[in-house]
C-alpha cells in the first residue's frame, strides 16, 4: 500500500451540481492544462457546462486532455466532435466496443476512474461521471439528484494524479499510434510515457494537517489495492464502519472483514442501491444480504434516487471516496481511483452526510424481511449471482 503524505486541503463535494460548479470555475481559471478521465462524458442538462468550459479552455490556448470509457460514453454526439477537433481539445476514447461489444470479455476491463487536474496546482477525485444528476441515460428524468461524492485535492497527492493520468494518456496514444502501423508516432508517444514519470508538476502547499494517499487499480502493477485499503481498514476498525457503494458484491475476504468486525462489536452499516438498476447488481447483490444480516451488519437501502456513491467511513479517523465499487468490475477488472484520508475533519463531513442519507433517505432492512421474500425472488437473486461468476470464469478471475 502505498504511504500517507500529509499537507492537503480537501473539499468534499456531494452532487454534480456543486462538482460542476468548482469544477468549471477552475477550468476556467486554467492557464497551461487541464487533464479529464470520466467512463461517462454525457453534454446532457449541466453536463454541457463542463464541455463547454474544455472548449473554451483550449480555445485561449490550454492544453485539454479528454479521456472517456467507450462502454461509458460510445461516442460524442455533433456538433462536439467537430468542435474539440478544431479547438484542439486532445480527446480519446478508450476502448472502442467494437462489433461485438460486451460479447468479448477482454473489452469488460473498463476505464471507471474519475479524475482532473487543473494546472497541475489542483486535482479532483471521486465516483461523480460528467452527467445531470436528474437525468439517466437509460431511465430518463430523476425526481432527485443522484447520491454521489467526489472530493477537491490541493497538495502532494495532485502530483500523483497528473503522473498517473498524462502516463495513461501517453500509452493509449502508443497503442492507438501502433494500431495504425505509425511506428515513429508510437516511439514519440512512448517517449513521452517515459519523460511524463519524472516531469515535475506544482503541487500547492495550505500548510493542513490532512494525510491521504492515491489508490489505485489496473491490471498491471495495481491489481487488488483498493481492495486491502477496504479490508485492512475493516480489520482496524474499532467502534463504527459506513460504507455507501452502488453496486456491492463483496469478494469472500471483504464479506469475513465485515462480519468479524460486526461480532468483535463494531457497528457496521451498509447504504446500499434500493431501487432497480441493472439485473446482476440488483439481484446478485441481495443474494448476500442474509449471512451479512444474521452477523449483526445493519443494511440500509437508498430509496430517494439512484445511489452512486463509493465512499466510506471507519471510525474517526479514515475515509474514502473514490470511483469503485465493491464488486468484481472494479476490484478485478476496470482501472480505477481512489482518495483515502487519514483526517478527523474530513471523516466527520463525509459520516455527517452518511448519517443524513441513512436516516432520510434509506430504510433499514429486517432479517425476517429478507428470509420471508418469496421464491421467486430468492431463484432471480441467486441466478444473478451465480451468472456473475461464470462470467468472471470467463476472464480467468476468481472473486
Amino acid at each position: 500500500m502505498p504511504d500517507y503524505t500529509a499537507g492537503h486541503y480537501l473539499s468534499l463535494m456531494k452532487g454534480a451540481q456543486a462538482f460542476f460548479d468548482a469544477l468549471v470555475s477552475d477550468i476556467e481559471a486554467a492557464t497551461h492544462e487541464v487533464r479529464l478521465e470520466t467512463y461517462i462524458f454525457n453534454v446532457h442538462g449541466s453536463g454541457e457546462r463542463v464541455a463547454q468550459a474544455l472548449l473554451d479552455a483550449a480555445r485561449r490556448g490550454v492544453h485539454v486532455y479528454l479521456v472517456m470509457d467507450g462502454a461509458g460514453t460510445p461516442d460524442l454526439p455533433e456538433p462536439w466532435p467537430q468542435q474539440f477537433d478544431e479547438a484542439g481539445v486532445r480527446w480519446l476514447i478508450f476502448s472502442p466496443m467494437g462489433k461485438f461489444g460486451l460479447l468479448v470479455p477482454s473489452r469488460w476491463r473498463r476505464l471507471h476512474r474519475k479524475l482532473c487536474v487543473v494546472d497541475g496546482k489542483l486535482a479532483y477525485c471521486g465516483g461523480i461521471n460528467v452527467l445531470d444528476d436528474w437525468w439517466d441515460p437509460v431511465y430518463g428524468p430523476l425526481e432527485a439528484p443522484r447520491f454521489d461524492f467526489t472530493v477537491r485535492i490541493i497538495g502532494p497527492l495532485v502530483r500523483e494524479v497528473h503522473a498517473a493520468m498524462a502516463q495513461f494518456w501517453w500509452r493509449l496514444r502508443v497503442v492507438r499510434s501502433a494500431q495504425q502501423v505509425d511506428w515513429a508516432g508510437a516511439w514519440q508517444a512512448l517517449q513521452q510515457a517515459v519523460q511524463e514519470q519524472s516531469t515535475p508538476v506544482q503541487a500547492a502547499q495550505h500548510g493542513q494537517a490532512a494525510l491521504a494517499q492515491l489508490v489505485l487499480r489496473d491490471n498491471v502493477r495495481y491489481r487488488s489495492r483498493i481492495e486491502r485499503a477496504y479490508s485492512q481498514a475493516l480489520g482496524e476498525a474499532r467502534r463504527d464502519v459506513i460504507v455507501a457503494n452502488a453496486y456491492f458484491l463483496p469478494s469472500g475476504k471483504i464479506r469475513r472483514a465485515l462480519v468479524n468486525a460486526a461480532q468483535r462489536g463494531v457497528r457496521v452499516r451498509l447504504l446500499l442501491q434500493g431501487r432497480y438498476d441493472y439485473f446482476m447488481s440488483y439481484h446478485g447483490t441481495r443474494a448476500l444480504y442474509g449471512d451479512l444480516l444474521a452477523s449483526g451488519v445493519e443494511i440500509y437501502e437508498y430509496q430517494s434516487s439512484f445511489l452512486h456513491a463509493k465512499v466510506a467511513v471507519v471510525d474517526d479517523h479514515w475515509a474514502t471516496v473514490g470511483s469503485s465499487n465493491i464488486d468484481p468490475l472494479s476490484l478485478l477488472l476496470a482501472r480505477e481511483a481512489n482518495v483515502v484520508v487519514s483526517d478527523v475533519a474530513f471523516t466527520t463531513a463525509l459520516r455527517a452526510q452518511l448519517e443524513q442519507a441513512l436516516g432520510q433517505d434509506a430504510t433499514q432492512l429486517d432479517v425476517l424481511q429478507h428470509a420471508n421474500r418469496s421464491v421467486s425472488q430468492k431463484l432471480l437473486d441467486r441466478m444473478a449471482l451465480l451468472l456473475m461468476r461464470a462470467l468472471l470464469i470467463l476472464t480467468g478471475k476468481r472473486y
